[in-house]
């Protein structure tokens, strides 16, 4: 489905669209406590667009106890849940999505205000303006459609849960919490789950995610001296941090670009044959991925296709590294304290804890002479989710998205995580069904993120079309 500059024109004059920039115009960076209170005004615009639909709506906060004061603000930020009923003895839908977004920073390379959504040749550029506020409030839209003539013309509607939450960008601790509460588990009990939050295949062939990776990210400090030194007074003498670090990230992998950690992929689940061979299908190739992100796909093991890389084997990375002196000119100091941010990505048959424990144990025997290593903060684990490609849901899937788009779908192995989603398959009884329009030129998690009106109405259609397919 092309979008024509009228089509354009006229989303930008609808409803849809002057409620998505209400929406994306929330900064609710769930992972920064200083914008608790955007989260809960984003939380409270949510649950009363979903009355507006009909929904029984509220916001839900997960459990406080014996938790430290730091820790409970952070489980301030609240969950929305609410329900649409549908006829009597239908099958019950789970919708899932999140409204957090991902940092804005570095602001200085934002072309437009990060939080003040601005259209332009098609797509609309703010934070979050894709993931997952773009993707999930088109998929509502496309159910408020049918929600709205299914009841004037007495067709069945199935019952339908939806839950967002504002912890996704960040390891969704409230959500996780709030899945050891029986009665909450008992409340989102469903037949089939419904995710709006993965990508597409090039020029938006439809896409079903079949496997995501699990994911872990936490911090890693190393303090060497009580303060900054002077490099000439004590260069050669004292430890320096920032040295140090860099050699303990660089033991990570080998030469090869394997990872190096003794035991981190024992368990690990090979791709069957079927599977790769689905996956490469509607894969990306080496020189489309180059052309997308400027430079060779040359990350991770060499010898190893880019298809397997970036969705079948676990990986250790360097989101970020801070330490010394970074401004302009020069300040010549031992920097006494160096952080390092990683995140793990796992694959089906690895136990998250057991890896997250391996990386500390070879970075603490790594630990230069003279420093302190620790883990202040890590955003919880959550393991690798792998669905059958010969399920019922599976098929309704792929024969609803054919009918959508002539070229059929094609199946996708996720890189990315959405944590909570193994969890929510196992806690609601649901079959996932994970289908997405996103693109990698959308930028997410970067500076100058955006969203196709196409790509919205794309999601719209989705939500409006199989939604009746599952009453």
């Amino acid at each position: 489905m092309e979008t024509t500059s009228e089509q354009t024109r006229e989303w930008l004059k609808s409803g849809d669209s002057r409620e998505y920039f209400e929406l994306v115009a929330f900064p609710t960076v769930g992972a920064d406590p200083s914008r608790l209170r955007d989260c809960v005004a984003c939380a409270t615009w949510l649950k009363k667009w979903l009355k507006g639909i009909g929904a029984e709506a509220e916001l839900v906060l997960p459990p406080q106890r014996g938790v430290s004061e730091e820790k409970a603000a952070a489980l301030s930020v609240p969950v929305v849940f609410a329900e649409l009923k549908g006829t009597e003895g239908a099958p019950t839908l789970l919708f899932y999505g999140h409204y957090d977004v991902q940092p804005a920073d570095p602001l200085e390379q934002w072309e437009t205000p990060p939080f003040e959504p601005t259209p332009r040749d098609g797509r609309v550029y703010a934070r979050g303006a894709q993931d997952d506020k773009g993707q999930f409030f088109a998929f509502l839209c496309g159910l408020r459609e049918f929600w709205r003539e299914a009841g004037a013309e007495g067709r069945m509607r199935p019952n339908v849960k939806i839950l967002l939450e504002g912890q996704e960008e960040s390891g969704s601790t409230g959500l996780f919490r709030l899945l050891g509460e029986a009665e909450f588990r008992r409340r989102i009990a469903a037949d089939v789950m419904l995710v709006c939050d993965t990508s597409a295949a090039s020029d938006l062939r439809p896409a079903i995610v079949a496997g995501m990776r699990g994911v872990c990210h936490f911090t890693v400090r190393l303090e060497a001296a009580s303060r900054d030194l002077h490099s000439g007074e004590f260069g050669g003498v004292a430890p320096n941090a920032a040295q140090g670090m860099c050699e303990l990230l660089a033991s990570l992998h080998d030469a090869r670009g394997a990872i190096a950690v003794a035991g981190f992929r024992d368990g690990a689940v090979e791709p069957t044959a079927e599977e790769l061979e689905a996956a490469t299908a509607g894969a990306a190739s080496a020189a489309e991925i180059a052309r997308e992100i400027g430079t060779d796909p040359c990350g991770g093991e060499r010898g190893v296709e880019p298809v397997r890389r970036g969705g079948f084997d676990p990986t250790i990375e360097v989101n970020g590294v801070h330490s010394g002196y970074g401004g302009p000119g020069s300040k010549t100091v031992i920097p006494c304290e160096a952080v390092a941010k990683l995140s793990m990505r796992l694959v089906p048959g690895q136990n998250p804890q057991r890896c997250f424990e391996l990386v500390k144990e070879h970075l603490r025997a790594r630990c230069p002479g003279g420093m302190r290593i620790s883990f202040p903060e890590d955003s919880g684990l959550s393991s690798a989710l792998k669905l059958p490609l010969g399920s019922p849901a599976m098929h309704l899937a792929e024969e609803v998205l054919s009918e959508m788009d002539v070229r059929g779908p094609v199946f996708r192995w996720e890189g990315a995580s959405i944590p909570v989603v193994a969890a929510l398959k196992e806690t609601s009884g649901a079959a996932p069904i994970l289908v997405g329009w996103g693109q990698s030129g959308d930028r997410i998690h970067s500076p100058n993120e955006s969203f196709s009106v196409r790509q919205f109405l794309l999601a719209k259609q989705w939500g409006k079309t199989i939604v009746p397919r599952l009453a």
